[in-house]
């Protein structure tokens, strides 16, 4: 029987595991699905943690969410075209949700699709090589939990890990003695960390706006915003 792996279970991920679930339900014959999850839920990167750095087994955290994020696009260019948030929640939410709103709407549309059983949480892909001579792919995962390493063959292979988890910090002069706290917005997780303090935020797109405001908002002593192009497109308090 032809098989097939899945590498991820964040909404790319949950959505290939929801068509090959809808063809099966429409008498398709489909192959055999396998999804390796690195994490111990899915979602991606719409879950949270306090983690940064390594998670409880030693593997790079791979979420960059941040308490009291909210999305910066409406809810209406988001949802899934069979699954409405109005279906999910019962009623009408507005279309600018907060990251809780949407990881619920994700989880539940997973949990009806009728999938989970497909997925083994706590899995890590650790090397996938194609065998030419088999015509197959090689894919060595390893469980966490037990702490063994697994090896099995597929005929396909379908990545959907992501791009937006390894940090890109770049390098300053002296910013090795500098005295205060450097960090990436993938390792923010609270804006009142932050409280009366002075912080610099460099760079200018999304998560730059969205941090730089919950700082102010949640307390800091001023916001400096250091960009190489455009400015932000924010109405900035006078500090």
């Amino acid at each position: 029987m032809t098989r097939v792996a899945v590498i991820g279970a964040g909404p790319s991920g949950i959505s290939i595991l929801h068509a090959f679930k809808s063809a099966k339900d429409k008498g398709i014959t489909i192959p055999d699905i396998v999804c390796f999850e690195k994490q111990n839920t899915w979602g991606g990167l719409w879950n949270i943690t306090w983690r940064t750095g390594l998670d409880e087994y030693g593997e790079p955290v791979h979420g960059s969410m941040y308490r009291h994020l909210w999305s910066n696009g409406p809810k209406e260019c988001l949802e899934f075209a069979d699954y409405s948030f109005e279906e999910h929640f019962g009623k009408p939410v507005p279309s600018y949700p907060p990251r809780e709103v949407l990881a619920d709407y994700l989880c539940g549309r997973a949990e009806k699709s009728g999938i989970r059983h497909w997925i083994r949480f706590r899995h890590a892909a650790r090397w996938i090589e194609y065998q030419q001579g088999q015509k197959v792919f090689s894919v060595i995962v390893h469980d966490l939990v037990n702490g063994c390493q697994k090896h099995e063959l597929f005929d396909y292979v379908i990545v959907a890990t992501g791009h937006f988890s390894t940090p890109n910090v770049p390098e300053f002069d002296g910013i090795e003695t500098f005295p205060g706290r450097v960090l990436h917005a993938h390792d923010f997780r609270n804006a009142q960390e932050f409280t009366n303090q002075d912080v610099l935020i460099i760079g200018s797109s999304y998560s730059a706006e969205d941090i730089g405001s919950q700082c102010w908002k949640y307390g800091a002593r001023s916001i400096t915003a250091s960009y190489r192009t455009n400015p932000m497109n924010f109405d900035w308090p006078e500090n």
